[in-house]
């Protein structure tokens, strides 16, 4: 720590350069600092530090180790406190471009694996940006110092030192109470659970807090179930949304796309106090919708999509250029081939055609004039022939009670079962449309990627670069996927564009399925850590958080230099 101050005071007034020399390895009092990377210029990327304390300066209770679950908990819990603690620092530091700036991955409403704390048995390790203070572009030499033994320090202890065992434990807690729900919805075959009480609505349409004084939310009578959780006494009651087709109706306005959207996010954990703690969703449940314009490589979209004039086969379809229908046809149909389980759709978001064509239309159009086979007559081939459940949101077709298991009726926010009424409506009102296919729904192919798709060379260096939530660039193409809804945070952007980096150092995509990729990278995600995917290995890996695969596919799928087997 010493050598560190004497070597800033003499830096003090040089080149910003000169910053370089403090590059490596300090033991402070109570943790050790890790300067990985020095930015060469005070309007640069600011410098990456990391503050490891170990076990002995902060003592790791062997339990918070207990279980994968258990260890993001913890490390989500004590990433809150550091983030916190950043946005409440009061030192200021002074200099020109970004001096003194202090950047820290601060966790959203999902608990999700990030690089930005990790702990072990050993230490807990907490990955920092920092901007070196500069006057114009010479060093700050004392700023530096400040900043070094005053501001960092304040925020560890702030922190990592500051939050009790209880707060640790109850994150725990919470972590051990969701997986328990996860583990009875397995054993009951339920793809959803919302309990009772969640609050469903979000502040605003840019905002994921929930929203004050709505009305919670109240399972049917029909659908509730009561749930034995670990930590406490009284049952967990709410309701089960089972395997099969379960159709969400009502009037707008009334909450029908806000029960989706709670359960869309509920692929992921959600921190106390978000209202959707006890929302769990099947993991491999998957958003799909219409993209126009999208692009789409050799995708499969026969069930779908057949007889196109003028194109042979649609069994393995390309186009720049996708309509609302098609590109929702595809979306489907990758989503199948990445493992999707469960399938969440929102008429508001789809192709009308995609999702109906009714008996008028037909008597118009006959059957052999149309290439497009409507959802509504594969829906119940995915149920009963692949074990694909769906979760559809729809206010303007009746003649999808026809194929529902559950009608869920949402009025001012509360859920009805209106299954026996949806059921009577049919008998009273036959449906007249005859299927557009009555074909089995067919095999979904595995495709292949080729490693040449990865095209990341830009001028002489390769190039790959997150922007945004829902951009990459990828050598010099961008990739747009701005309907990956199901993507929360720009941490998972930024390594899935590390993901991308990795499989075009190792050639991993040569002679794989996309399946088979997917699998091999979360392998070594589950046991060498996302940073294994990195090239810093064991220094500051950047902010990084774990997608989940059915994300990574959908930028896969949409590299406008993807090339397909």
């Amino acid at each position: 720590m010493n050598n560190l101050f004497r070597e800033l005071t003499q830096l003090d007034n040089k080149g910003y350069k000169a910053y370089k020399s403090i590059q490596g390895h300090f033991r402070f009092n109570d943790f050790e600092l890790y300067i990985d990377y020095v930015q060469g210029d005070p309007f640069a990327t600011p410098s990456k530090i990391r503050i490891v304390i170990s076990n002995e300066k902060r003592a790791i209770q062997p339990a918070w180790l207990g279980s994968p679950k258990r260890k993001v908990a913890v490390e989500d819990a004590f990433a809150r406190a550091v983030g916190n603690a950043v946005a409440g620092e009061r030192f200021a530091v002074k200099g020109s471009g970004k001096s003194g700036m202090i950047l820290f991955d601060m966790p959203g409403q999902e608990v999700i694996e990030r690089t930005a704390l990790q702990l072990n048995h050993k230490a807990i390790t907490v990955c920092i940006s920092v901007g070196l203070p500069a006057n114009g572009r010479r060093i700050n030499g004392r700023e530096a110092e400040k900043l070094f033994a005053e501001i960092i320090p304040s925020i560890i202890k702030k922190s990592i030192f500051k939050i009790r065992d209880e707060a640790i434990n109850h994150a725990i807690i919470l972590a051990d109470q969701q997986e328990a729900i996860h583990n009875e919805m397995t054993k009951n075959n339920w793809i959803a659970f919302l309990a009772n009480g969640s609050i469903l609505p979000r502040e605003s349409g840019i905002s994921n807090r929930p929203l004050r004084k709505a009305v919670p939310f109240q399972s049917p009578k029909e659908t509730e179930v009561t749930i034995a959780i670990p930590h406490q006494e009284e049952a967990l009651t709410g309701m089960a949304i089972k395997k099969g087709i379960t159709l969400i109706v009502g009037g707008g306005y009334h909450g029908k796309s806000t029960i989706l959207k709670a359960v869309e996010r509920g692929v992921y954990f959600h921190t106390k106090g978000d209202g959707r703690e006890f929302v769990i969703t099947d993991p491999d449940a998957v958003k799909v919708r219409a993209e126009d314009g999208r692009q789409i490589s050799s995708v499969n979209i026969s069930p779908f999509i057949n007889n196109v004039p003028h194109l042979q086969t649609t069994h393995s379809f390309s186009t720049e250029n996708a309509s609302g229908s098609t590109s929702q046809a595809a979306n489907v149909m990758e989503a199948l081939e990445t493992g999707a389980t469960t399938l969440l759709i929102d008429e508001d978001t789809s192709a009308t055609n995609f999702m109906i064509r009714d008996h008028r239309m037909q008597q118009l159009v006959k059957q052999d004039k149309e290439p497009i086979t409507p959802f509504i007559d594969r829906i119940r081939q995915l149920s009963n022939q692949l074990d694909v459940s769906t979760i559809l949101v729809m206010g303007g077709s009746g003649d999808y009670f026809s194929a529902a298991d559950t009608v869920i009726m949402m009025d001012e926010y509360i859920p009805h079962d209106v299954t026996d009424k949806a059921k009577t409506i049919m008998q009273e009102f036959p449906i007249e449309r005859e299927p557009a296919s009555k074909a089995d729904f067919g095999q979904i192919i595995n495709r292949t990627f080729q490693q040449q798709s990865l095209q990341l060379d830009k001028g002489n260096r390769t190039k790959i670069q997150a922007k945004g939530l829902h951009q990459i660039i990828l050598g010099r193409t961008d990739i747009s996927f701005n309907y990956t809804e199901q993507l929360v945070d720009i941490s998972q952007t930024r390594m899935i564009a590390e993901m991308i980096n990795h499989l075009h150092r190792t050639n991993g995509l040569q002679n794989k399925s996309l399946r088979d990729v997917l699998n091999a990278i979360e392998k070594q995600m589950d046991q060498a850590g996302l940073s294994s995917l990195t090239t810093f290995k064991e220094k500051h890996p950047g902010d990084l958080a774990r997608p989940r695969r059915h994300e990574i596919a959908a930028v896969l799928n949409r590299m406008r230099t993807a090339k397909v087997n």
